[in-house]
């Protein structure tokens, strides 16, 4: 059974999860923790429970969902995955993050290429990786089939999707990686996003008003 635990980092409320099964051995994904008190919570989160981290993991390459790869990769000597098309965005992580009036260090190139991958795996657990571009190039999701978990990153909140109007974004494949591949994993996935509290796509089916609008009148939705 994989357990799954969310920490809230950096001003922009980004949710940073932490995988584990009855190996310990456990995944950081989407690493956003910003400051040394914030890495420390992490740590002693990974501490107390006596986990092994075997990977970190970004959904995309997003500033706030990156800035705490540098500490992790350096505290836990792990690899660091992420999909390539999104490089473009950790290698200028520190300027976007000076849009938002964030400062950030440097952000490790990525060790893996989640692109080239099928599969997380650790443990005894394994991770689908699910391309869900729309939100960035290479956005991923990730999904553990036997409990249902998914997590979406910033595809899709609670009642809402990702933003599509920064660069890289496309609205029309957004809502093609909702509609077409994270839906179809069924009502009774949980949703874990990359901000906000958790939901399922039962629920989004219903009251997300960008899933519902497609979904009712039909809106040709792939451009």
């Amino acid at each position: 059974m994989m357990n799954i635990a969310r920490l809230v980092f950096n001003p922009l409320q980004e949710n940073t999860y932490i995988l584990w099964d009855a190996t310990k051995e456990c995944v950081i994904v989407d690493p956003g923790n910003f400051s040394a008190r914030e890495d420390r919570m992490l740590e002693s989160f990974v501490e107390e429970r006596g986990l092994r981290p075997v990977l970190l993991a970004a959904t995309h390459g997003h500033f706030d969902h990156t800035m705490g790869a540098a500490f992790v990769v350096g505290r836990y000597g792990i690899p660091f995955a992420c999909s390539a098309k999104d490089r473009f965005l950790i290698d200028n992580a520190a300027a976007s993050a000076g849009i938002f009036g964030v400062k950030t260090g440097d952000i490790p190139a990525p060790d893996l290429d989640l692109d080239t991958m099928r599969d997380i795996r650790f443990g005894q657990t394994t991770l689908d990786i699910i391309p869900t571009p729309g939100h960035t190039p290479g956005h991923v999701s990730l999904h553990e089939p036997q409990q249902g978990i998914l997590l979406t990153g910033d595809t899709l909140f609670r009642e809402s999707i990702g933003r599509t109007d920064l660069p890289g974004g496309d609205y029309s494949w957004i809502m093609r990686s909702i509609l077409e591949r994270l839906l179809p994993l069924g009502d009774g996935t949980k949703v874990y996003p990359g901000h906000g509290e958790e939901t399922d796509l039962g629920h989004e089916s219903l009251y997300n008003p960008f899933v519902t609008e497609v979904l009712n009148n039909e809106i040709n939705y792939k451009g």
